[in-house]
């Protein structure tokens, strides 16, 4: 949701929903809902999630994926399985510049008590220090981010 305002020469503002800092708990309702400790990431475009065990398939002419989540830093014991539909295929260009073509689905995202629908590629980041990046895609315009702060919204999940 965004809240609408106007401005003093009467022209409609949009204004975020909800203001966010650098790293947040979020869910994934339709990929099991569990928290996640995501980065909050305006300098990438695309948010991805650590995704081990990446199968694609077919169901009825559509292409998905099947592949597993391990939600929690540090754990490769919990996991999740979780199948998606694929929306798209992209070849994605890291921070450190390599380049990786990945899977696209499309899901909900939660951040407190809002959710919306996001893009999310499927990717494994072993190396990095959280297990989800949210990308500016995904948060505009319903989202402001305040790089000051951590953990703003309450917690989802």
């Amino acid at each position: 949701m965004v809240r609408k305002t106007k401005s003093k020469s009467g022209t409609t503002l949009r204004a975020p929903a909800i203001v966010v800092g650098w790293r947040e708990w979020v869910g994934l309702p339709e990929l099991g809902d569990a928290r996640i400790k995501a980065k909050i990431d305006t300098g990438a475009r695309t948010s991805a999630i650590h995704a081990w065990e990446i199968q694609p398939f077919e169901r009825e002419g559509e292409a998905w994926v099947r592949f597993e989540l391990h939600p929690n830093q540090g754990d490769n014991k919990t996991c999740i399985a979780c199948e998606a539909r694929v929306i798209d295929s992209r070849t994605i260009k890291s921070s450190n510049g390599q380049q990786q073509k990945r899977y696209v689905i499309r899901t909900p995202l939660r951040v407190g008590d809002h959710v919306w629908p996001i893009e999310l590629t499927l990717t494994r980041r072993d190396e990095m220090g959280f297990r989800m990046l949210v990308g500016r895609t995904a948060l505009k315009p319903r989202a402001l981010v305040n790089p000051s702060k951590s953990y703003l919204c309450p917690t989802s999940a």
